[in-house]
């Protein structure tokens, strides 16, 4: 991570000293879904919500790795699983004023389980395979803490809605 103080010029011509710019590594947040429907989700530890929180399989990316490639890994890592689509949500940074790092953001369907999760975290994860209504509903009620959860979720709901897909 790293913090920067710029000096930037403004698009009216306006001169701004020490606007602030943070940097952290970018990540991928990937919404499994197989084919009955049921939303891939790890329960574990994040320090960030300094508590247990349950969010979809992400992970920083590695240096020079791809976004997709990444989401491949991660999914791999955390659920044990493969897909048989990808669906791109898009890449958002995390904060239009300060930057602080890119999601990107996928939809994996058709997964099935392929090995024994190993991501090689700090805290013990438990894999959950939740019925998307159920995803939905808790959606919707503000269940999710985390900013790249709450999106994600969010897109890749709507997107399964548009394809007619399992889990719409």
């Amino acid at each position: 991570m790293q913090l920067y103080s710029d000096d930037v010029r403004l698009p009216d011509g306006r001169q701004v000293e020490g606007y602030l710019h943070l940097e952290t590594p970018g990540y991928a947040v990937i919404v499994p879904v197989d084919r009955q429907g049921h939303i891939g989700l790890v329960r574990s530890y994040k320090r960030g919500v300094d508590g247990v929180d349950v969010q979809p399989p992400a992970g920083v990316l590695d240096p020079g790795e791809a976004p997709l490639a990444s989401a491949q890994r991660e999914l791999r890592e955390e659920l044990g699983a493969e897909a048989q689509a990808w669906h791109p949500l898009g890449s958002y940074v995390l904060s239009g004023n300060y930057g602080a790092g890119q999601a990107h953001l996928f939809l994996a369907t058709g997964c099935r389980t392929v090995t024994e999760p190993d991501s090689g975290d700090l805290e013990e994860q438990q894999v959950l395979w939740v019925p998307a209504e159920t995803v939905r509903e808790a959606w919707a009620a503000g269940a999710f803490r985390q900013l790249g959860t709450a999106a994600a979720l969010g897109l890749a709901l709507e997107h399964l809605r548009r394809l007619g897909e399992p889990g719409a």
